[in-house]
């Protein structure tokens, strides 16, 4: 099948910067739109920002200005690059992909999430 596997969550002080990876693999076809979703403690998971197999991008409000979502189309690896970290950001977030496998047939797919801490 298909696996999602996220890479560079950690912790981080406020103001700082994290790079996350989501490299896709297995028996894929196609990707079409990737995704970063994001949960914190105690409340349900939210979009932080998508990008589609085009190129174009969206983001939550929060997001705007301080988050870049990317894509390697070759490495079938999604990023977002985070800058001006907030408390508030804590979260684990979460990798998405919307992957039509060699079968022909369209799943989404999730990662298995990595954590992001801000705190001084």
């Amino acid at each position: 099948q298909v696996q999602l596997v996220e890479s560079g969550g950690g912790l981080v002080q406020p103001g700082g910067s994290l790079r996350l990876s989501c490299a896709a693999s297995g028996s894929i076809f196609n990707i079409y739109a990737m995704g970063w979703y994001r949960q914190a403690p105690g409340k349900q998971r939210e979009l932080v920002a998508t990008i589609t197999s085009g190129g174009s991008t969206n983001y939550e409000d929060s997001a705007k200005g301080r988050f870049i979502i990317s894509r390697d189309y070759a490495k079938n690896t999604v990023y977002l690059q985070m800058n001006s970290l907030k408390p508030e950001d804590t979260a684990v977030y979460y990798c998405n992909g919307r992957i039509q496998i060699i079968t022909g047939l369209e799943y989404d797919y999730w990662g298995q999430g990595t954590q992001v801490t801000v705190s001084s």
